[in-house]
């Protein structure tokens, strides 16, 4: 056992297999779609990505709620009885409260638990850009990392964390306040996709506009071509709202263009997507600068 837990949220949208291989607890947020909440559990035991996408595409609506300090009292207390300490990485703080939530739960731990770390490091990221801090705040605990070095390593690299993604439905962007109602009504009849990114302060900026799907597609690989260090060294990320088939495309242009390590695709989870929608597709990587 280490001598201290990763613990994250489920908009880090990381696969299963990816979370019981590096030991890490992933805290599932609640949605409500319809008349019913859920719990986005990474498992998809509540419900399935790809059955809430069907209910969006239908027309239902869906709204998010961030983590209480209450449950991160639940969650973290047992970890500190333990003798373990806690490592917690955040959805961007510029995205929701659950950050700041989890401070203000960790300095009222550290009164009642004085010789334990409690650590929350706003990720500054979102969906897989969350999700590959976590694989490699993991990755260095695996082989030998302190809680320290790992929090430094994240507070100085968020930065490069790289987010490139597109849309299918500008409508969905249009209720989240990201582009005017005539802006998505252009821009659905004349098949504008926007290219749009998570910025340094971890806000979703839109970055450019393209016309066509192939298009916005190949823009993600463009951009990534202009800023990615390293690439075979690299475990790339990319996620999808229910489009499995156009995620594969990007995994096998990255294959292609830069010959990198390893990727991973996964679905984006329902607290994410009800913000971007079914037809997102996200890559993920290291880079020079978010910006």
């Amino acid at each position: 056992m280490y001598d201290y837990k990763i613990i994250t949220d489920s908009t880090s949208d990381l696969p299963v297999k990816l979370i019981k291989a590096l030991d890490i607890e992933v805290i599932p947020m609640i949605f409500t779609i319809g008349e019913n909440s859920y719990s986005n559990f990474p498992d998809e035991r509540d419900i399935s990505a790809h059955d809430f996408y069907d209910r969006l595409r239908g027309g239902e609506m869906s709204t998010t709620n961030q983590i209480s300090p209450v449950t991160f009292t639940e969650i973290f207390e047992p970890v500190l009885k333990s003798g373990q300490d806690v490592l917690y990485i955040a959805f961007s703080s510029a995205l929701s409260g659950t950050y700041n939530n989890a401070r203000l739960t960790a300095e009222e731990l550290s009164l009642k638990y004085p010789k334990r770390k409690i650590y929350t490091v706003d990720s500054l990221a979102a969906s897989m850009g969350e999700g590959l801090l976590v694989y490699y705040a993991a990755q260095m605990r695996q082989k030998g990392g302190s809680i320290d070095e790992v929090r430094d390593w994240l507070t100085a690299n968020r930065g490069r964390l790289a987010h490139w993604f597109t849309v299918d439905d500008l409508n969905h962007l249009k209720r989240g306040g990201r582009v005017s109602g005539a802006a998505a009504l252009v821009g659905t009849v004349l098949g504008i996709k926007p290219v749009l990114h998570v910025d340094r302060e971890g806000r979703l900026i839109p970055v450019e506009k393209v016309r066509g799907r192939r298009q916005s597609l190949d823009t993600l690989i463009h951009h990534m071509k202009t800023a990615v260090e390293k690439p075979e060294e690299q475990m790339i990320f990319v996620s999808h709202g229910d489009s499995p088939d156009e995620a594969k495309y990007i995994a096998e242009q990255v294959r292609k263009q830069f010959h990198v390590k390893a990727i991973e695709i996964n679905p984006i989870g329902p607290v994410i997507g009800t913000h971007s929608g079914p037809g997102t597709i996200a890559l993920f990587y290291l880079g020079r600068d978010r910006n």
